[in-house]
């Protein structure tokens, strides 16, 4: 099942509140520290540069309102309750979902304007969810729709042999039984339509615009959009006509594949500047659902192609495995694919906010989500699978909310600290050995009494099925059972600058990849990095999949296409080194968790990247590194209850040691540890011990998930 399937659209009768509604306003645990209530421990908010302060330090939940809803009676005890639970932004959800005349949508902008007031006057952000090319209308299968009497005939998606993207209720879940869905194309004169309607929101008073997934849905056709719109826009930009059908072997298909990228970029960022027309101040982020895995390929949407565009960022789907039971049966391979979601979406975004879906089923499996989350250094929005009306724990929400207020400088200033980069190709994603199933996760299987498991228990799905997302997802679970720290560094756009700071760079299975990419990448290797590169074919493709003549790399790797393979080689060029490995090794590790070719492949990680920081406790402890000043600021999440077969959910706590090389002239002046598994956020002294003049270690216990700062003088 694809993972569209679980894209939260809304009920219109919510609260933000959680089961039982405005009700439970009066009896909400008392508020904790939040960002105007700072303790005195708390670092203070530093200037982010692109972004304002309040969207890098996003803590966010959902609220609605009725049509008929009175601004003190129904408005304002939804938004004292969110501010209670430590929420610093609302992602506003009404009826923008709906097909709306323009005397609807035009009375329905005062009502988004006193909620705004009311919001700000708690001082409360609020961003305005709003679908970018889905339009539902209530009734529409039997009665009046956009499809039927609207302009979604003309506007719609359709595939490559003239479908259109239009479907009627039952089919996914935010689109009631009755009801009509019909996907529109951006290169349609929707897209004039819909901008006017950002401009007019922009004048409300909204801090931002939640745009829902620009995609060519999916869910009922394949290979959305070849409307005569989008056939237009392929002609004027490619000069070809479109593909006739779906084949990864026409090269027409695979620009086709690629092009669909570049077209929903520019649809997001002219949503983004139609925003900042009518208000400069105003921030869009673009819920995208597609993650590191094979999913991006089918609906179009890469969300690493906004990465370099200002003002302009994204909220991440990130998806769980089971609809009604969270992460609760989990394997740990299937623990380490989340983190390797999370990691992305932190790498996508660049150097912008990235916010981030944190689902969770009860208050022990979300909390554990949302560590994740932090440690990649995403922002939370915290939610109850499957919808976003509820949240999972009212109590467990403003608990982590109130650690977040309280660690927010450490959380999201901090910089990174790994010295190894693993590369995300999207190329090769598209184009090496396409798949039919999306990845996400490892275990297809649903377990015994699970239902709406994720993969919808189709073994096809699986990331141990796809050569090249399986070959990637096994580098991130090798890297991370070996505590080693990384970064995800994402293939468009990619420059100089990306990879500064990076000893090792890691290429999982890279086949597809363009002129400019690979001269980025000599670049690395002749100024002294390290490139550790696996697979069968590697640079044979260009950047749409057709085979070179010669691998791009060839001078790097030392061999050529008219050479016998070599089943490993190492390759000094310029100042650097090149290592690669024929077989695919991360994959081998990721399905059987085989040592022997995790530690062939880490070999070179180690050799040339030994780490600053180092973890002695269980390989199913996540470490991260980063620094903030003097301080270096270490996030270790516990996942120890997960093994190689699901089981019931359980924490346990888990002991470890991490050690920390003193730099010749340092000192370690004071340790602390901070956990929001504890009774209060604050940071606590901790002891460490020297072993000789350069290396400190300190002893910790991890419930569920701790960060410990040590400074240096």
């Amino acid at each position: 099942m694809d993972g569209i399937r679980r894209i939260s659209r809304r009920k219109l009768l919510r609260t933000g509140l959680g089961t039982g509604g405005a009700a439970l306003a009066a009896n909400l645990l008392p508020v904790l520290p939040g960002p105007q209530e700072r303790p005195a421990w708390a670092a203070p908010a530093a200037a982010g540069g692109g972004f304002p302060d309040w969207s890098r330090f996003a803590r966010i939940a959902d609220a609605t309102f009725d049509e008929d809803a009175d601004p003190t009676r129904d408005m304002k005890p939804v938004i004292n309750a969110l501010k209670a639970q430590n929420v610093s932004v609302i992602e506003l959800d009404t009826i923008l979902s709906h097909w709306l005349t323009d005397a609807e949508f035009t009375q329905h902008l005062g009502k988004i304007k006193e909620f705004v007031g009311l919001a700000h006057g708690a001082g409360i952000r609020v961003v305005m969810y709003y679908p970018s090319l889905e339009v539902i209308s209530l009734g529409g299968e039997k009665g009046r729709s956009f499809y039927k009497n609207g302009d979604g005939k003309s506007w719609v998606q359709r595939s490559l042999d003239g479908k259109p993207n239009v479907f009627y209720g039952s089919v996914v879940v935010w689109v009631d039984p009755g009801d009509e869905s019909c996907w529109v194309s951006p290169n349609s004169p929707w897209r004039e339509f819909y901008l006017g309607r950002v401009k007019a929101l922009a004048g409300t008073g909204l801090d931002g615009i939640w745009p829902d997934v620009p995609i060519y849905f999916d869910g009922v056709l394949s290979w959305c959009d070849a409307s005569s719109w989008a056939a237009a826009a392929f002609k004027a930009d490619t000069g070809l006509r479109l593909p006739a059908k779906a084949d990864f072997a026409d090269p027409v298909f695979r620009r086709y594949v690629e092009w669909r990228h570049r077209n929903l970029l520019q649809w997001q960022l002219d949503i983004a500047a139609a925003g900042r027309s009518a208000n400069p101040d105003l921030v869009t982020f673009h819920e995208t659902v597609s993650m590191d895995y094979q999913y991006a390929t089918s609906i179009g949407l890469d969300g690493a192609y906004l990465r370099q565009a200002e003002g302009v960022s994204q909220v991440w789907e990130v998806d769980i495995l089971g609809l009604y039971d969270g992460m609760r049966h989990a394997t740990a391979t299937d623990w380490t694919c989340l983190i390797s979601m999370y990691k992305y979406a932190r790498a996508a975004s660049g150097t912008k906010p990235a916010w981030a879906f944190s689902y969770g089923w009860q208050a022990d499996d979300a909390s554990l989500v949302m560590a994740e989350l932090l440690a990649a250094g995403c922002n939370p929005y915290e939610i109850k699978s499957p919808f976003k009306s509820d949240s999972t724990d009212l109590a467990m929400r403003t608990r982590m909310y109130a650690f977040v207020a309280a660690h927010q400088e450490r959380l999201y200033g901090a910089t990174s600290a790994a010295a190894v980069g693993v590369y995300h190709s999207s190329s090769s994603r598209d184009f090496v050995s396409p798949s039919p199933g999306t990845g996400m996760f490892a275990n297809a299987k649903a377990p015994t009494g699970v239902k709406d498991w994720w993969s919808g228990g189709s073994p096809e799905e699986s990331c141990l099925q796809q050569e090249w997302l399986g070959e990637f997802r096994g580098t991130v679970k090798s890297l991370v059972f070996a505590h080693i720290p990384f970064d995800i560094v994402t293939s468009p756009g990619l420059t100089a600058a990306d990879l500064a700071g990076y000893r090792v760079l890691m290429l999982p299975n890279l086949q597809a990849v363009s002129d400019a990419e690979a001269g980025v990448l000599r670049d690395f290797v002749s100024g002294g990095g390290t490139l550790v590169i696996t697979g069968p074919a590697p640079t044979a493709l260009d950047h749409v999949g057709t085979a070179r003549s010669e691998y791009a790399l060839a001078d790097v790797l030392g061999f050529r296409k008219g050479d016998p393979l070599p089943t490993s080689r190492e390759n000094r060029f310029g100042a650097g080194t090149c290592r690669y490995f024929k077989s695919l090794l991360g994959r081998a590790y990721l399905s059987a968790t085989d040592q022997a070719s995790a530690d062939t492949l880490l070999g070179p990680v180690r050799a040339a990247a030994p780490a600053a920081v180092t973890l002695t406790g269980d390989r199913r402890i996540h470490l991260e590194v980063g620094r903030l000043g003097d301080d270096t600021i270490v996030q270790l999440v516990n996942f120890t209850q997960f093994g190689d077969v699901p089981a019931a959910f359980r924490t346990t706590p888990a002991t470890c040691s991490v050690s920390l090389t003193v730099p010749e002239g340092k000192r370690v002046l004071a340790a602390t540890v901070s956990s929001p598994d504890a009774a209060s956020p604050a940071p606590r002294p901790v002891t460490w011990r020297m072993t000789g003049a350069a290396t400190a270690t300190v002893d910790l216990t991890v419930t569920q998930y701790s960060l410990l700062a040590v400074t240096l003088g």
